[in-house]
């Protein structure tokens, strides 16, 4: 008789290769045609909201796997709450204006001066529809579930009414001023840039040290001594009117080979150190206070004017001479201190970087090619002290990738230093995730200066400012609320295509336009601006969004970007943050933590990924990092959590191939009716399933990983699962030690499935179509499992068992090696009882429980081998192979050859 067709072999239809490449697609079209986002959103509706608000990517290029991090995170924090029973809906967004969309139409060959400001706009919103549509498209392939098709766009015309409104509240409040100071300027941009749009790279500049000439020393210090200065910007020097020094600083005169100069005393021998001066041929004559220089007067090196000597808190003694060049048009601080002084607010430089009239003889300059001419022109005039050269971190214009430059200009400002403290105690009153987040934002806010919200661009949104006659700025409410709504209607083309009279409301009059003419602002606000608007513009504008968010989410670049924005505008227009949590994630590095780029050939695309392995290798790849720091990718990287794919795959087709034949509501055991391994694994697996929520809440991904990976290959797969097969394959189908073993495998399946929903979106899928005698028609409609008690004495023994145990299969292995047994359950073991627990409390057949033939309990084992816990010695079995469950018995029918199959067997097969 062929004994196989006895046995209850696993049955299942779900198959071992994933083939996610062609699943997915499929899955994902049937989702769609049943609307399984509005159904998951009705099935919660009316229950608490969750609202992650999702912080927009630029709508150009392909998608890289930071995108990747970043959406597939999103989309499991959003998963999980709606699972949880949260109205949890996900609105996603781009963000469409700024300089990279014009320098791509630029880059495809659009001649900006051929055509109208509003013709170019409009290349501008075909171009971002046409980068919109492809990422759009890259995030629905991986899995991510959301409003794609009502997604909101910073172009559109009631988003950009509801930023004009922000910037009304803000101006209502006093917060917006138009003033000439020095701000962050790219020259190749021809834009002010935000401190958000900054990035910092290593940049080698001449390091100068220059002696102005005192004219005036007010009785302190010797005409004709030489106050020295240092600096790294020697294309600055035209731009200088004074000579910061801190009043509290000593400073002294000395004579070096003739000349007389002045330095801060505790820079004296750093100084002489970078200028070559023999320090032994210095000679001090005198010392001074740094407030008693106040007011002196020295000729500047270059032009016709004076420099005068002022007093200042920002002077240092980390680096220079103590004395500090101060342009007030190419430097805050020198700004700063200069307006306490009344000094020119100097910046003859242009929007290109360029030399202007003002700068005399430098006029037509590049400011970094007058960098050697100014030099040379310094050591001409017997000013220049010392000439190096040395290598710093430098701020760059983070789209083209080039030096910026400090340059006073007219530009429009948010005020930050009147709602910091507001702003701040916002920040405080946010949840964070780590400690260190919450003090670099504070940080962050507390050192900023006000926010320069212009830009010298078209494509973006245009400031609602006007001119009168007069040149007057005309900044009123009642205005800015008509423009709102002209843009809400019209879109904000209009304020190119329209007279300024027709964009005003009907009949307005100002004391400044007698002749009812008016001109326009023709900067447009900051795209940070626009971003940092979004709460008003999606939020508030749309009913079923809550405000403040539940979270937002994005990389730990926007602490200085949409974080930062975000919060100041809110807190400037309702006193509140816009989010009642903020949460963070690293970069995505290469193997071996190198940053990817083309030019090193280390780029990874999620298309290319999804093509080759399917999305939910991704997304496996991303519950596997630890995104609050840098993660890792690579093609080896991915292989390993391919491998880890597939054993979470083949684990559930093993459970579901074993319950095949089960139906949880006629054959479930009751958990005090169960055998007691059988109870172990549930309470073991109530630990896993408390793990599981509370890393869901935690957003701690990585350690779930872990844990499921242990989990699976050690409990389950190694122990569990092993051990039943002589009980799910063997038994009778409705025997009671079976049908307690399916209870577990049929629970484990049914929950570890929808614990792992939010990650494995299709796989999960395709295991609920799998599974027998489900209700819901997707897995994405059910709950998860609530968290349950854990009976800790219950675990704690089995563990200690479990312990036993591997001292067991490491003697059995000893034996395999040595030929003495093959299989192990051509083993009987002898072994003794550990110490402080009775194998007889274990209440299960321990020749199941090691996979053995036969074993036998002795006091001691002389002739044994101890391991950890126990001595083991391990001999061939007696008796003859049952050739139906293949364990070795001693039984008479077997032994005389009347049976080929051991008792038990016989009677299970008879039954059938």
């Amino acid at each position: 008789m062929d004994y196989k067709d006895t046995l209850l072999m696993p049955k299942t239809k779900f198959k071992m290769r994933g083939g996610l490449v062609n699943k997915e697609p499929e899955m994902q079209k049937r989702w769609q045609e049943e609307k399984l986002y509005e159904k998951k959103l009705k099935l919660n509706e009316g229950n608490t909201p969750y609202v992650l608000h999702d912080g927009p990517p630029y709508a150009n290029g392909a998608l890289h796997m930071g995108h990747a991090l970043n959406k597939i995170i999103k989309d499991i924090i959003i998963r999980n709450k709606q699972m949880r029973g949260y109205y949890a809906p996900y609105v996603p967004g781009w963000d469409t204006h700024g300089l990279p969309i014009e320098q791509a139409l630029t880059n495809k060959g659009v001649d900006r001066k051929s055509m109208t400001i509003e013709e170019f706009r409009n290349k501008c919103i075909e171009f971002a529809n046409s980068q919109i549509d492809l990422q759009r498209e890259g995030f629905k392939r991986m899995g991510i579930d959301g409003e794609w098709d009502n997604p909101y766009l910073t172009y559109k015309p009631e988003f950009e009414a509801a930023q004009v409104r922000v910037l009304r509240d803000m101006v209502e409040k006093g917060l917006i001023y138009k003033g000439k100071k020095p701000i962050y300027w790219s020259p190749v941009s021809e834009s002010s840039l935000a401190e958000a749009e900054l990035e910092y790279k290593d940049k080698r500049s001449p390091s100068i040290y220059v002696g102005f000439e005192v004219a005036d020393g007010k009785g302190v210090v010797d005409a004709g001594a030489r106050i020295v200065i240092w600096t790294t910007t020697p294309w600055t020097i035209p731009a200088n009117q004074g000579i910061a020094v801190h009043p509290e600083l000593n400073y002294v005169q000395f004579g070096y080979e003739g000349q007389e100069y002045i330095v801060a005393e505790d820079l004296l021998d750093h100084f002489c150190e970078e200028v070559d001066f023999d320090k032994d041929k210095v000679t001090r004559t005198k010392e001074f206070k740094g407030e008693s220089l106040e007011y002196i007067a020295a000729k500047h090196p270059l032009f016709d004017r004076k420099s005068l000597v002022i007093l200042g808190d920002h002077v240092t003694t980390d680096a220079g001479t103590g004395c500090v060049h101060t342009a007030p048009g190419h430097g805050d601080d020198d700004f700063i201190v200069g307006q306490k002084y009344g000094l020119e607010v100097l910046s003859p430089v242009d929007d290109k970087g360029v030399f202007t009239e003002e700068a005399g003889k430098y006029e037509g300059l590049f400011y970094d090619e007058a960098n050697k001419v100014i030099s040379d022109d310094l050591k001409a005039s017997g000013a220049l002290v010392k000439l190096n050269f040395y290598t710093h971190s430098y701020p760059h214009d983070w789209r083209s990738k080039t030096p910026v430059i400090f340059r006073a200009t007219p530009q429009w400002f948010a005020s930050i230093r009147n709602v910091r403290e507001d702003i701040l105690e916002a920040v405080m009153d946010t949840k964070f995730q780590v400690e260190w987040s919450q003090k670099r934002m504070y940080n962050m806010i507390r050192n900023r200066g006000d926010w320069v919200i212009s830009r010298q661009r078209v494509w973006g949104v245009p400031l609602p400012f006007f001119y009168a006659e007069n040149g007057q700025e005309i900044v009123d409410t009642d205005v800015i609320e008509h423009v709102a709504s002209l843009f809400e209607t019209h879109g904000s083309n209009i304020w190119f295509e329209w007279d300024a009279k027709d964009l005003l409301p009907e009949g307005y009059t100002h004391e400044g336009s007698p002749n009812g003419e008016f001109t326009k602002e023709t900067d447009i606000m900051d795209v940070w601006f626009d971003s940092g608007s979004s709460h008003r513009g999606v939020l508030d504008t749309r009913g079923y969004l809550t405000y403040p968010a539940d979270l937002y989410f994005e990389g730990s670049d926007q602490y200085r970007g949409w974080f930062n924005s975000s919060i100041i505008t809110s807190v400037a227009t309702k006193g509140i943050a816009p989010y009642k949590e903020l949460l963070s994630h690293g970069f995505v590095m290469d193997g071996e933590g190198k940053k990817m780029s083309k030019s090193l050939g280390n780029t990874i695309l999620p298309e290319k990924v999804m093509k080759q392995m399917g999305a939910d290798i991704i997304r496996l790849w991303v519950m596997s990092s630890d995104f609050e720091e840098d993660v890792r990718i690579s093609d080896d990287i991915l292989k390993q959590v391919s491998e880890v794919y597939r054993k979470i795959r083949n684990t559930f087709r093993f459970l579901l191939g074993n319950v095949a034949d089960f139906n949880p509501a006629e054959d479930a055991v009751a958990y005090e009716d169960m055998k007691e391994v059988d109870q172990f694994m549930m309470q073991r697996f109530n630990e896993i399933v408390n793990m599981m929520l509370d890393g869901y809440d935690r957003y701690d991904y990585v350690t779930m990983y872990q844990a499921l990976q242990n989990f699976i290959n050690v409990e389950l797969s190694n122990f569990y699962l092993d051990y039943g097969k002589d009980i799910l394959y063997i038994e009778k189908q409705d025997a009671h030690i079976r049908r307690s073993m399916q209870t577990v495998l049929y629970r484990i399946l049914a929950d570890l499935n929808r614990l792992m929903a939010p990650i494995l979106v299709h796989t999960a899928e395709e295991i609920h179509d799998h599974t027998p005698y489900t209700e819901k028609e997707s897995v994405h409609l059910e709950y998860m499992p609530g968290s349950a008690e854990v009976d800790t004495a219950l675990v704690e023994k089995w563990k200690q068992f479990m312990a036993v145990r591997d001292d067991v299969l490491k003697a059995l292995e000893v034996a395999r090696n040595e030929k003495v047994i093959g299989k192990s359950l051509e083993a009987k073991v002898y072994v003794t009882e550990p110490e402080g627990m009775s194998y007889d409390d274990i209440n299960g057949a321990l020749t199941q429980l090691f996979i053995v033939s036969q074993v036998e309990v002795v006091d001691s084992l002389p002739d044994g081998k101890a391991y950890d816990h126990i001595s083991v010695k391990v001999e061939h079995a007696e008796g003859r192979r049952c050739e139906r469950c293949w364990n070795y018995s001693t039984a008479e029918s077997i032994m005389n050859g009347d049976d080929d199959i051991c008792p038990r067997c016989r009677e299970v097969v008879d039954q059938l």
